[in-house]
């Protein structure tokens, strides 16, 4: 058996973990689907999460999806699908059609963003989503409403000057905000080595005045755990907490990339041995919870899903031209209301 079942350790029930590993799986999938449509000249650009999907699972299912708020990056789509986004909702993204709930077909894919989910609209420039974070949990501490802002991003992204203004002034102000550094080794072609002088993203925390936490990236339970951690913590009063959840790009870093010129197939392949959705698998059939039929039934239901997904999206129809600078310029009405 799973040693010692971890998961209700840590709280989470049997139906919790299964949910957990459904949403790694379905984003996978999407993913690989996403990559067909692109080389397939049906959709322009995708940027990749795979080898990600664990750490995102994880700390998805450690927040409150009633009241918390995401402030993510281009990569997180197994967040935003945990977070109430659908196969037919990131297609639609991906086809640009109208009805896509991130942009209505104005951003390009992985750009998320939904008022009424509380996903904070993300932007091109890497790094702008933090301190933006650091503004909604200030609203919240100031409010008085017991709401964490969890915000994600690469380790390169943590050179911006924008991560050191942002957990700066969340030390000093003590905020219920989670910084959460989705360490995948690569800043588009550039290793890890080369872009940080300390050995770790997490150790930069102290000099704000708060914890830095290093987790395995490949770990669902592991990052659920941290994740927790710092979400209780928060709510509590107890201010922000970095968090770098050490993980692995499997990818290229997107459809216009050509990762062979920077890494070898070698270390991809040895990396992919440690994916974290078959080391989910793994444990879910020690812990008697899954085995391979009930694993092969789950996904033919989600390609089903995506199939379906793939289908409508691509039939849906194009925003309307004339809507072209809605969300640009102020519109006749808006001032008052209508």
């Amino acid at each position: 058996m799973a040693e010692p079942l971890r998961h209700r350790a840590l709280g989470l029930t049997d139906e919790k973990v299964l949910e957990m590993y459904r949403y790694m799986v379905l984003t996978r999938a999407l993913d690989e689907r996403m990559w067909l449509l692109n080389r397939a000249g049906k959709i322009p650009f995708v940027i990749s999460c795979q080898g990600q999907e664990a750490a995102q699972a994880g700390a998805g299912f450690a927040l409150d999806r009633e009241r918390d708020w995401l402030c993510p990056y281009y990569r997180d789509l197994c967040l935003v699908l945990i977070w109430g986004h659908t196969a037919r909702t990131e297609l639609l993204a991906a086809f640009a059609k109208a009805e896509d709930p991130n942009s209505g077909g104005r951003q390009m894919p992985g750009h998320y963003g939904d008022r009424k989910l509380r996903i904070l609209t993300g932007s091109s420039p890497v790094g702008t989503q933090i301190p933006h974070a650091v503004g909604v949990a200030l609203a919240a501490k100031m409010r008085g409403e017991n709401t964490v802002c969890y915000v994600s991003f690469g380790e390169g992204t943590s050179n911006q000057g924008d991560f050191h203004e942002a957990l700066n002034f969340a030390g000093v102000h003590r905020l219920p905000v989670i910084f959460f550094c989705e360490n995948n080794r690569y800043a588009i072609s550039v290793p890890e080595q080369k872009q940080l002088a300390c050995a770790n993203v997490a150790d930069r925390a102290p000099g704000y005045g708060f914890e830095g936490v290093i987790v395995d990236g490949m770990d669902a339970l592991e990052v659920y755990r941290a994740v927790k951690q710092a979400a209780d913590k928060a709510r509590a009063g107890g201010g922000p907490t970095l968090i770098e959840a050490k993980t692995y790009r499997l990818a290229p870093h997107s459809s216009d990339d050509d990762d062979r010129t920077y890494r070898s197939r070698e270390e991809v392949e040895e990396a992919r041995r440690g994916d974290g959705i078959a080391r989910m698998k793994a444990y879910l059939m020690d812990a008697g919870l899954l085995d391979e039929a009930e694993d092969e039934q789950l996904r033919q239901r989600i390609r089903a899903e995506i199939d379906e997904a793939t289908e409508y999206a691509e039939r849906a129809p194009y925003a309307d031209p004339a809507t072209l600078t809605r969300y640009v310029y102020a519109e006749e009405g808006w001032a008052d209301g209508r």
